[in-house]
């Protein structure tokens, strides 16, 4: 069985998210999928059921270290890439993929006959529970002061959802750390399992915010690079005009924390009926092998 690894939202290899895709992997029962991933120990790693593509997409399935999940960026985008580069074998405009969580497509953009940039459209965001304050500083060993009261701290989800804490400045991005103890207490409670910490200040003057995300519950401390929740923080970020207005088109940048720079893509418009939240980066072959 053959897999690849690549990093996903990076601008040079070994940054961005690390992701192995496993091709024809439809002989592996979840079990064995599951060990895989624990094994890999990536934030996800995904399976390629079949090289044949059913209803106009290709099956999928996305797992962390601890468990299986219905949806997940950058494994969105890495595995598109792949689908593209070694079962199509030829450029095309989209490649689609069935996850739990429903069809996702992807739109691949080209420069010089090679895959420059992928986008995914995710699902509409839905907005669900706001939390106070003081809660989330205890979480993140924050101060009141550090918390942007200016917006909600809230969950948003566009298939896996995330909890929103808007932050002031890069200082207060760059001290925070989860209490686990607090932190699991919080999520007993939630629908919501991961936090996104965001603020306006960045390393990099032509980057717009910097992002962090921990995700303790899914097994991982903190992530990268991480499309399902920038794709929520895209929806916010439009649903409560954060940059003055109902639509965003903007560089977001994660994982500088724990050296794996990342740049995310994100654009979002607040229409009458619903937000439309789209995520892009690129990816890179890092390496690829035969699984024994």
């Amino acid at each position: 069985m053959k897999y690849y690894i690549v990093d996903v939202f990076a601008q040079e290899k070994y940054n961005g998210n690390q992701l192995a895709v496993f091709m024809d992997a439809g002989t592996l029962t979840s079990h064995q999928m599951q060990r895989i991933a624990k094994e890999i120990n990536y934030s996800e790693t995904t399976f390629i059921i079949n090289n044949q593509s059913r209803e106009g997409g290709y099956d999928v399935r996305i797992f962390t270290p601890a468990q299986e999940i219905p949806f997940a960026g950058h494994p969105t985008l890495g595995t598109a890439y792949i689908i593209q580069q070694e079962i199509i074998k030829q450029p095309v405009e989209k490649v689609t993929l069935n996850l739990k969580v429903g069809q996702i497509p992807v739109t691949l953009y080209y420069a010089d006959n090679s895959v420059d940039l992928l986008w995914m459209q995710q699902k509409a965001p839905t907005f669900g529970q706001t939390f106070a304050t003081d809660a989330i500083t205890q979480v993140l060993n924050l101060s009141v002061d550090d918390i942007d009261t200016s917006f909600p701290i809230q969950s948003v989800s566009t298939g896996l959802p995330f909890i929103i804490v808007p932050l002031k400045t890069l200082a207060a991005v760059k001290k925070a750390k989860v209490n686990l103890e607090q932190y699991f207490e919080l999520i007993s409670n939630t629908e919501a399992k991961s936090i996104l910490i965001f603020c306006p200040e960045t390393y990099h003057q032509e980057n717009n915010l910097n992002v962090r995300v921990f995700c303790d519950y899914l097994g991982i401390p903190e992530d990268p690079a991480t499309g399902s929740a920038n794709g929520c923080l895209a929806g916010y970020l439009a649903n409560y005009a954060y940059f003055g207005a109902d639509s965003i088109d903007i560089r977001v940048e994660q994982g500088y924390e724990i050296g794996r720079d990342s740049l995310l893509l994100l654009k979002a418009q607040k229409t009458d009926a619903d937000i439309n939240v789209f995520v892009g980066g690129k990816v890179i072959m890092v390496a690829k092998g035969e699984f024994v």
